[in-house]
């Protein structure tokens, strides 16, 4: 797999260099379009990254009312839900900087997954067709079991090769997830993932370096057709790789 490995010592670190590369890239791509459309992900592993992009310097840097807004993923609960992956990044960044609402696309989850997941299929096509790159940038996280966007161990949705937003049944958590596949990911100009800390080192090893087995490690399945990779990490995440 083809990558390009930014190591830091710490997640303050990993999550500080992440916040100047985004607003560079977003600055850089600016100079020669009019919009930049962005994926965000939800957890707990960007809430430092969105604070300190809502703050200065970056808070002024970046040109807000350019970029279009997506999701990775979504868990199928209200949005009042401390759960919501939408609802963190609005407490943590959308609320505090100028976006324009027109232009940032939530997935519903106030009518049933699998239309929701369709509508918000009909948005991304009609913003990307069919050919050529889908997204500036896709932010994304791993978990410590490998999966990235809903895309879970042993789960159909890691295959997908038609749809470009899938609803399902998350078994172990006993509630819908609504997530992008692989196809439209895979279209990202710009594809990063921000992961530290020592409990991801297995699963990093794994996915940069172990025996192809995205069903193990769905993290592997996302590799830009013709775009970049990136993997922002702390050292405790990347023990097992600084070994080799």
């Amino acid at each position: 797999m083809s990558y390009i490995l930014h190591i830091q010592k710490s997640p303050s670190a990993t999550t500080a260099a992440l916040a100047e590369w985004i607003t560079h890239t977003i600055e850089t791509a600016l100079q020669k379009q009019d919009r930049f459309t962005w994926v965000l992900t939800g957890g707990n592993s960007p809430r430092a990254l969105y604070d300190m992009l809502a703050a200065s310097p970056y808070k002024e840097r970046i040109a807000w009312n350019k970029l279009h807004i997506f999701w990775g993923d979504e868990r199928a609960v209200p949005f009042s839900d401390d759960r919501n992956n939408a609802k963190m990044t609005y407490t943590h960044l959308l609320n505090k900087v100028p976006v324009i609402p027109a232009q940032v696309h939530v997935m519903r989850t106030d009518t049933d997954p699998e239309v929701a997941a369709l509508e918000y299929e009909k948005i991304l096509r009609r913003y990307f067709g069919e050919v050529g790159k889908s997204f500036d940038l896709v932010l994304s996280g791993m978990g410590d079991d490998g999966h990235t966007l809903s895309l879970f161990p042993g789960t159909e949705v890691i295959y997908e090769k038609e749809s470009w937003v899938k609803a399902f049944y998350l078994t172990s958590q006993q509630m819908y997830r609504i997530t992008l596949t692989a196809p439209v990911v895979n279209r990202a100009s710009l594809i990063v993932f921000l992961t530290f800390g020592a409990g991801k080192s297995g699963a990093l090893y794994e996915v940069l370096e172990g025996s192809p087995d995205a069903d193990l490690y769905p993290s592997q399945i996302i590799k830009p057709h013709s775009g970049e990779l990136h993997w922002f990490v702390d050292e405790a995440a990347a023990a097992l790789l600084q070994k080799e």
